[in-house]
């Protein structure tokens, strides 16, 4: 059976070129060409966009909310405020950052900023301390109109936050309204299902990892705390990743040196990727019926490529949609590809 998902599609501009020759123009209007109706700003993008044009950061804000708003594509978030909570640089010093990011956030009119889990292995665990000051920046966040939410995104390669569930358990103490989750399905995959080192790609227990995880997620969230989905893919690394490997950078998690480079769009196995996009796309767009926004997130080194183009990036998008449109799924709610 055919089913057909009603979800506003928004895709990152990270996913749109990784050279530096392209823009950000470039991608919006590669984005918005494409029929993409939303999209992820990275911070990066925008601040290269900026020194390039002589302008402020924040001038450079309004402008590219206009070029935005010209093509019809709504801005959903700005991304990623990394390594915030928990970190040892001065609290203040943190949130006069964050402060910034919230005004650029409110000049581009997105609904989110995106804060991945802490990843730096110097950071501190104290709970209590990492709640509070979520709860600092989530009221920082909400000081003004209009309100901007953080979006928490678990990553499989998080220090004390790198699941689901603990990533849940943070929000509900955090306890704002405008602090809530972002699953992707890179770090879901990569933390249960998919492993680096093992020779089939997989651990030995991930299959049912998965599922277990899976079931749970769509009885446990709540509708309102799962603020947005990202979707992408995964190479399997054929021979399986080591110290010998190109890609190996010592001190750096192995899940991060795959996404890096090997992160193609969902369902590009022409590409490598290999991670279970059925039952993932089974549990959250169909199980748990969610009917927000998805966005396309890659992370593919065939962007670097200065010959590369957005345009063939975003076409590659809408095509690995359609592959997820078309996923049919058997009754007893098991999928296959």
């Amino acid at each position: 059976m055919m089913t057909r998902f009603s979800n506003k599609l928004a895709i990152s501009t990270s996913s749109l070129g990784l050279h530096p020759s392209h823009t950000l123009d470039q991608k919006i209007q590669a984005a918005a060409q494409h029929g993409f109706e939303g999209i992820e700003i990275v911070y990066g993008d925008l601040k290269i966009y900026s020194d390039r044009n002589n302008l402020s950061v924040a001038a450079s804000a309004e402008r590219i909310r206009q070029a935005c708003e010209n093509h019809r594509l709504a801005i959903i978030a700005l991304v990623p405020f990394e390594n915030y909570e928990g970190s040892k640089a001065p609290l203040q010093d943190r949130l006069t950052v964050a402060g910034h990011w919230i005004n650029i956030a409110r000049i581009l009119r997105a609904t989110y900023i995106q804060v991945p889990s802490q990843y730096n292995r110097d950071c501190l665990g104290d709970e209590t301390l990492i709640v509070s000051e979520l709860q600092q920046l989530a009221d920082l966040a909400s000081a003004a109109a209009p309100v901007i939410s953080i979006a928490y995104e678990p990553m499989s390669w998080g220090i004390h936050y790198p699941t689901w569930e603990s990533s849940l358990r943070l929000a509900e103490l955090v306890n704002r309204d405008n602090f809530g989750i972002c699953l992707d399905s890179f770090h879901v995959a990569t933390k249960l299902w998919a492993s680096p080192f093992e020779p089939s790609g997989q651990y030995p227990n991930g299959a049912r990892d998965l599922a277990e995880s899976l079931h749970r997620s769509v009885t446990q969230i709540p509708m309102d705390k799962l603020f947005y989905l990202q979707l992408s893919d995964g190479e399997r690394f054929d021979p399986p990743f080591s110290q010998a490997h190109p890609w190996y950078v010592e001190g750096e998690a192995p899940e991060f040196t795959w996404s890096k480079h090997a992160r193609p769009f969902p369902l590009e196995t022409e590409l490598g990727g290999y991670l279970p996009l059925g039952e993932i796309v089974q549990a959250w767009l169909i199980d748990k019926n969610y009917t927000g926004w998805v966005s396309l997130e890659s992370f593919d080194r065939r962007m670097r490529d200065e010959k590369y183009r957005p345009e063939t990036a975003a076409a590659r998008g809408q095509n690995s949609w359609r592959k997820i449109q078309a996923l049919s799924f058997e009754s007893g709610n098991k999928s296959k590809i």
